[in-house]
């Protein structure tokens, strides 16, 4: 692997970071199985995209593409809390129903923006963004993604935050304490969904243009990396799993990256995948492994 593709695997992975804290409050704060990630993070692309297409500021743009997924995330939080559907049933009619709401945003199946300003541009510069091994946008997104995992720590230490954390452990308790767990479920989403826009939003900055299909297995990458991210650094923090399941996600870019330039595996682009799907799968096994290799400890020791 050469090293301006390592920087691309970091900056993807980073990017998907942001996705991984997303599906992290969902699966794991709230016990709430979204499938909506799949419809929000090119939901943020077409959003940020399309604003910057029509001449709009990036900054503006990508703050647009927050809103916009967390938009998404209150509504499949309205329809399981309100209108009582199954919570897997309403993220994936939720996520249905952005696949036509994004081509309905860019008016085609995608949208350029080789030859347009972006944040990256805008924020970086020249030494940095025009860098030969591309270390500027790394640089700038391991930032961004740091400031980020900061403020979500900083919110789930306050009452709102524990409260929310409360919902998704034991939601009959919560509600017996006074805590208005509907209202909670729905602020999760959206905060979960609004980061994983944000990341489509960069996403499409960062590869020069919004897809109508680039969000295509998002919620098992963002699973991926919070199931290595947990097994790399096991803690009950979740300052330490937040920190977690961002190096998880550069973890996974990173293997599949490897696996691709791998030349005696043969794979070529067209098989990434099935890289995913494979690399996936060992992930969930390994607990499964660990523990049938390593004998646990007599209760007494």
């Amino acid at each position: 692997m050469t090293l301006y593709a390592f920087m691309g695997a970091m900056e993807i992975g980073l990017i998907f970071g942001l996705v991984a804290l997303g599906v992290l409050i969902s699966f794991r704060v709230l016990n709430f199985p979204d499938l909506t990630v799949d419809g929000s993070f090119p939901l943020g692309g077409a959003v940020a995209a399309t604003f910057i297409a029509h001449g709009s500021n990036p900054f503006l743009a990508t703050a647009a593409a927050f809103f916009a997924g967390g938009i998404a995330g209150f509504i499949t939080g309205w329809f399981n809390v309100r209108l009582k559907i199954m919570d897997l049933l309403a993220g994936i009619l939720l996520m249905t129903a952005l696949y036509s709401i994004n081509l309905r945003i860019m008016g085609k199946p995608n949208m350029p923006l080789i030859t347009e300003p972006t944040v990256f541009t805008l924020a970086l510069p020249p030494i940095l963004f025009d860098s030969p091994i591309g270390l500027g946008k790394p640089l700038l997104l391991l930032l961004i993604v740091l400031l980020i995992k900061l403020v979500i720590d900083a919110f789930f230490a306050t009452r709102i935050g524990l409260a929310m954390r409360a919902t998704g452990a034991n939601p009959r308790m919560a509600r017996a304490q006074g805590v208005a767990t509907g209202w909670l479920i729905m602020a999760g989403l959206a905060l979960s969904n609004a980061l994983v826009a944000l990341a489509g939003a960069l996403f499409a900055q960062s590869q020069g243009g919004a897809d109508i299909s680039m969000g295509i297995g998002t919620i098992v990458i963002g699973l991926a990396a919070v199931i290595i991210g947990e097994n790399l650094l096991p803690s009950r923090r979740l300052i330490v799993t937040t920190l977690a399941v961002i190096l998880g996600a550069v973890l996974y870019r990173f293997f599949i990256t490897l696996a691709l330039s791998f030349d005696a595996l043969g794979l070529q682009s067209q098989d990434l995948n099935f890289v995913t799907a494979a690399l996936v799968s060992i992930v969930l096994v390994l607990p499964l492994i660990k523990r049938r290799i390593l004998p646990k400890k007599a209760s007494g020791e």
